[in-house]
């Protein structure tokens, strides 16, 4: 590959080995094909493949081991992906130079499964060195490679056995066919913990099931992708056409399919389109397959490029002793908890100003960051959140602050969810606060879920590019009623959107009671924006 550049995601203190890069390319380009026209040639790794296996294989830490143990490659079909992976699935039973490694080959049921494992034998079988070191046990899915005593072997979700794996390698195929998520927290939970290097080898088109394994990883995949997240030991690409893409484009057709006038014909994918066009019913076939689409896949709510351009400067001092509405999102004890202030507008020319506040525990922090791969510890030590003792949220530390703000600020009411809150909101009502409660329903919540996008839409807000309510902000996927109500959907917005909770809820209470001299509410002098 003549203008190798490693991934963007290389961390700092890593370096990037050209010798075990080429060691990797070479032991598969030492493979050969084994279908169709381009069987019995040898596997030259096409650019997008060579790019994957050097990133994977060459990027090694400090400690002389490799820096990425989970590779999310999506991609559609018939790009090469089932060939690759046997490649490396063999790579890392034959040529990964450890001894007694366990690879195994996963799929959703035996026949899915033994796709690769049937490639891999192949690949053995037309590869004479490898053939004279191995032994092909083809009833049971099993290739032994013999100097290492090292096994590759086929499992499905339909029959797996209990823990007690000690993995160095793991292939997923098709990952989005699984059924549940026990085979795959089986095989990557803990069990390669014995291996200094263990790799896991998640390869898969698009899917439809968005409350499944694979769109779990899938929108894990995204948030490092864009920037949302930050997980040094993941690798991910995802070749596919955005929602917005016009399906029927050859270029499109040419940035989902990197393997396109290659392994994949023209004509074939001219033809495929062609019978969608005709055939309305085969279109999200045609989209999921071919471009790579998740063709069920629920939107994010909030286009964060308006809300980017919403990012005026908020300067509390310049806020002391104005007008504003708190609202108050408590989750549970060892979770987020948010306090939003909105600052109605003085006059025509004015906006709506938002002050966040975020609270977590302080010996949950790191966990935390480790656990959910948000950069939660940078935002600490940035001022955007703060930490209470202990490992639960220090309700009276949020009480004083808020009492604080309230000595700054006019804070009018504060609304909040009665579920959690009770005793937080009896505490606050006793230093002097209007406390309102808010339902979680449609009623309540849809008419400033509404307002906030409108607002959003026409600038008047101004959020001063806070980076936690921004995240939460792009967390947030919407449910619909018949009636076309939208509230924040807590089940699929699987990321953390408390903020973006309250602040609807305070927005609402300052929409509602403005600056609190004229009665009048926005709801009742402006049509509300139907989305």
């Amino acid at each position: 590959m003549a203008k190798y550049k490693p991934t963007r995601f290389m961390a700092d203190d890593s370096k990037y080995s050209k010798k075990a890069a080429d060691y990797a390319v070479n032991f598969i380009q030492c493979l050969c094909h084994t279908k169709g026209k381009w069987s019995g040639k040898a596997f030259d790794l096409l650019e997008w493949q060579e790019q994957i296996i050097r990133d994977l294989f060459g990027i090694i830490k400090p400690s002389g081991y490799r820096q990425f143990n989970t590779a999310y490659i999506e991609i559609p079909k018939k790009n090469g992906k089932s060939e690759l992976a046997a490649a490396v699935a063999l790579l890392l039973t034959c040529g990964d130079g450890e001894q007694r490694a366990e690879v195994y080959g996963c799929a959703a049921d035996r026949q899915q499964a033994s796709i690769v494992f049937d490639v891999a034998a192949d690949m053995v079988r037309m590869c004479p060195a490898l053939g004279k070191r191995t032994k092909i046990l083809t009833a049971q899915k099993r290739i032994i490679y013999t100097p290492t005593n090292s096994f590759y072997q086929v499992l499905s979700a339909e029959a797996y056995s209990k823990h007690g794996f000690n993995i160095h390698g793991v292939v997923f195929d098709e990952l989005h066919t699984q059924p549940n998520r026990k085979l795959f927290d089986v095989m990557t939970k803990g069990s390669g913990d014995a291996r200094m290097q263990p790799l896991y080898f998640l390869i898969t088109t698009a899917g439809t099931d968005t409350n499944s394994i694979c769109y779990e990883v899938h929108s894990k995949a995204k948030d490092i992708l864009e920037g949302r997240k930050h997980d040094p030991t993941f690798y991910p690409v995802i070749y596919g056409a955005e929602q917005s893409d016009d399906w029927t484009d050859p270029k499109v057709w040419k940035k989902a399919n990197p393997s396109l006038d290659k392994t994949i014909g023209m004509d074939k994918v001219v033809a495929a389109c062609n019978s969608a066009k005709e055939t309305p019913g085969e279109e999200n076939a045609f989209r999921q397959l071919r471009l790579n689409q998740w063709v069920k896949q629920a939107v994010r709510w909030m286009p964060m490029e308006k809300w980017d351009a919403c990012k005026f400067a908020v300067h509390p001092s310049k806020l002391e002793g104005r007008v504003c509405y708190g609202g108050l999102d408590l989750s549970s004890t060892t979770d987020i908890t948010a306090f939003v202030l909105v600052f109605p507008p003085t006059d025509e020319n004015d906006k709506y100003s938002i002050l966040p506040y975020f609270w977590l525990p302080e010996e949950t922090l790191d966990l935390r960051v480790r656990r959910d791969h948000v950069p939660y510890d940078v935002w600490e030590r940035q001022g955007y959140i703060m930490t209470t003792e202990g490992n639960v949220v220090h309700y009276g530390f949020i009480e004083n602050f808020i009492d604080e703000l309230g000595t700054r600020f006019n804070i009018k009411e504060i609304a909040f969810d009665r579920w959690g809150a009770v005793q937080m909101s009896q505490n606050l009502e006793e230093l002097g606060f209007t406390l309102v409660q808010f339902g979680q329903g449609y009623k309540d919540m849809s008419p400033p879920t509404k307002e906030l996008m409108k607002l959003t839409l026409e600038k008047k807000i101004a959020h001063g590019d806070h980076p936690v309510l921004r995240w939460m902000m792009d967390n947030i996927f919407i449910k619909r009623d018949p009636a076309g109500n939208i509230k924040p959907d807590k089940e699929k917005s699987t990321e953390k959107i408390d903020g973006a909770v309250a602040l609807i809820m305070a927005l609402d209470r300052a929409i509602r009671c403005g600056l609190g001299n004229s009665g009048v509410s926005v709801y009742d002098e402006r049509e509300m924006l139907v989305l």
